[in-house]
């Protein structure tokens, strides 16, 4: 059961009557609800039936409404610092108001510190950083055209804001919902580009530049003095998907494109030092990777197969493996004045364990302020959520029962009038096999997954989000795809790991919204099927039932392969019957 916001704040006023209630604590590590819901289940006139209970008393209320979702009434975007162009181009697109991340994240953005958001899916935080890089960006501009007009001081070096995404289809995902934001020309307030792929670097910047970590990359080692003033250049970055960049094949470039960024500090810093002024040239007889300490080194993890669509089609000149010195953060940060701001974005961010990305970011960046979401890791109350075992005889029948589930027409409304559909499976194979089940039962249906091209794909989503139905795809669309009002996801194959389970469900219940989950599951995943739903009825994080107990943990993962391969062959087994 979830602990909704009433529910807590109850609770914990019973707890200790002298604390007051708050929702969001800026520059703590994690959020309240996460901190206090252990302590709660392990106090001593508190028993875990009793937190239960307390929740379901609570919980109907919170999620009959939407105040799990957007922030309080007297919270608007002015209130959080916004310009008023920026929040009548939020108003314009529908959104009048903050959700509860962006009240939390925008403050922390816009005061210049680095900043890790570490919240549930379809919670906004896209518009959480790029609200604030668009003030910032304003703000330069008009400082600029002051300088021009007084023709006083020199203009300053173009200021450069840089997301970084794991793959092409997110980077444009990003470039669109930034250029959604129109001031009252009706033209984009700033100018967005995604510049990955097998295309080149323009001439000319745009004023945020949209890319993956292999693209940046292959532009700025090819030639040294360009990788010099970029990196001077560059003044926000922001990693999205956090956790997936910072693992992986994705990890080695990362780290390098920090090693770059933060020795650009350095030598900032040294020459402010030193001189008093800024360097003509970012020049230095030294190497980014020689000029930070020894640090021992986090080795990749190993990653699953749908990683593989996270790679863009681009060839990589550069062995990151055998090039990259990871540094010791903790001496370098003692040396120089920081002149960056980062920004770290994830719906999974998981902190225990040393070589999880939560854990990394609390060691490089241990002033970082970090915004947590109200229900990260945690089941989402506005889910309605169904469990069903499955065999190779039952299977089929139950998908297609699935797929047909009827919607009341206050639903349907609520969705635009569209029914749309996701079903989830392990594989490749798999994805295929479920497509000719339902194209057999006269079901028509779109496909997702690696094998498509990236013209296949995004005309696949193009097509879903227009004209809805049922999209039948593997993990690569179950992060960073933002379709609105997804009714119904269904899991084929259960998912091989709680942070997949996560972001498979957030396609739905998304914004505010309600959704259901009807997550199909055999005899070989019933141990994290079990797993997950404790830690539902308990109302704690997901990761949290599984993750302090090393011998599950490993016998999932000895599993994990073995059950994808078995549950794809009782799908094939399904078709050929």
């Amino acid at each position: 059961m979830i602990l909704t916001r009433s529910a807590l704040n109850l609770m914990l006023h019973l707890h200790n009557p002298q604390t007051p209630f708050q929702f969001f604590n800026h520059r703590a590590s994690t959020f309240l609800l996460r901190t206090t819901t252990t302590s709660l289940l392990k106090a001593r006139f508190f028993s875990s039936t009793s937190v239960a209970a307390t929740a379901a008393s609570l919980s109907a209320q919170s999620s009959e409404g939407r105040d799990t979702f957007f922030a309080e009434d007297n919270v608007s975007w002015s209130s959080l610092g916004l310009s008023d162009t920026l929040s009548r181009a939020l108003s314009n697109i529908g959104l009048s108001r903050p959700s509860l991340v962006q009240a939390s994240s925008i403050p922390s953005v816009l005061s210049g510190k680095d900043v890790i958001i570490a919240a549930e899916t379809g919670s906004g935080k896209t518009y959480s950083y790029l609200v604030p890089l668009f003030d910032k960006l304003r703000d330069t501009h008009e400082h600029s055209q002051h300088n021009v007009s007084d023709q006083e001081v020199p203009l300053p070096q173009k200021n450069v804001f840089l997301i970084l995404c794991p793959n092409v289809q997110l980077c444009e995902q990003v470039v669109r919902m930034a250029n959604s934001l129109c001031g009252d020309n009706g033209e984009p307030i700033v100018s967005v580009a995604a510049i990955c792929g097998r295309q080149g670097w323009p001439i000319r910047e745009p004023d945020i530049i949209v890319t993956t970590p292999a693209a940046l990359l292959n532009y700025v080692d090819t030639d040294r003095s360009r990788r010099m003033e970029f990196m001077r250049g560059v003044k926000y970055v922001v990693f999205d998907e956090a956790d997936m960049l910072l693992c992986g094949s994705f990890q080695n470039k990362v780290i390098r494109l920090l090693n770059l960024l933060r020795f650009d500090e350095k030598l900032l810093s040294r020459a402010k030092e030193s001189k008093g002024d800024l360097p003509e040239k970012p020049e230095s007889s030294l190497s980014a990777d020689d000029a930070l300490e020894d640090e021992e080194e986090h080795p990749p993890e190993a990653m699953s197969e749908e990683d593989d669509d996270t790679h863009e089609d681009i060839v990589d000149t550069n062995n990151e493996a055998k090039s990259v010195k990871q540094k010791d953060w903790r001496r370098v940060r003692k040396t120089y004045k920081r002149s960056k701001q980062y920004i770290f974005v994830a719906a999974t961010l998981p902190v225990n364990g040393k070589k999880t990305a939560g854990a990394m970011l609390k060691h490089m960046f241990p002033d970082a302020t970090w915004v947590s979401g109200n229900y990260l890791h945690c089941h989402n109350p506005r889910l309605e959520q169904r469990w069903v075992e499955v065999t190779v005889e039952s299977q089929v029948d139950q998908l297609i029962k699935a797929v047909r589930h009827p919607f009341k027409p206050t639903d349907l409304d609520n969705a635009g009038g569209i029914q749309r559909t996701m079903v989830f499976a392990n594989t490749v194979e798999a994805v295929e096999a479920v497509a000719k089940i339902l194209l057999r039962c006269g079901i028509e249906c779109l496909r997702y997954h690696k094998n498509c091209t990236l013209e296949e794909r995004a005309q696949a989503l193009v097509e879903f989000e227009e004209k809805g139905g049922v999209l039948v795809c593997t993990d690569a669309a179950a992060r960073g795809v933002d379709i609105p009002n997804v009714l119904h996801v269904i899991q084929a194959d259960f998912a091989t790991s709680a942070v997949d389970f996560l972001h498979r469900v957030g396609r739905t219940a998304r914004a505010g919204q309600f959704g259901l989950v009807t997550s199909m599951y055999t005899e070989s995943n019933k141990e994290l099927v079990r797993a997950v739903r404790r830690a539902g009825e308990l109302a704690q994080p997901v990761e949290a039932a599984f993750s302090r107990k090393r011998s599950f943990r490993n016998k999932l993962k000895k599993s994990a392969g073995a059950s994808k391969v078995r549950d794809s062959e009782t799908i094939k087994e399904s078709v050929v019957a």
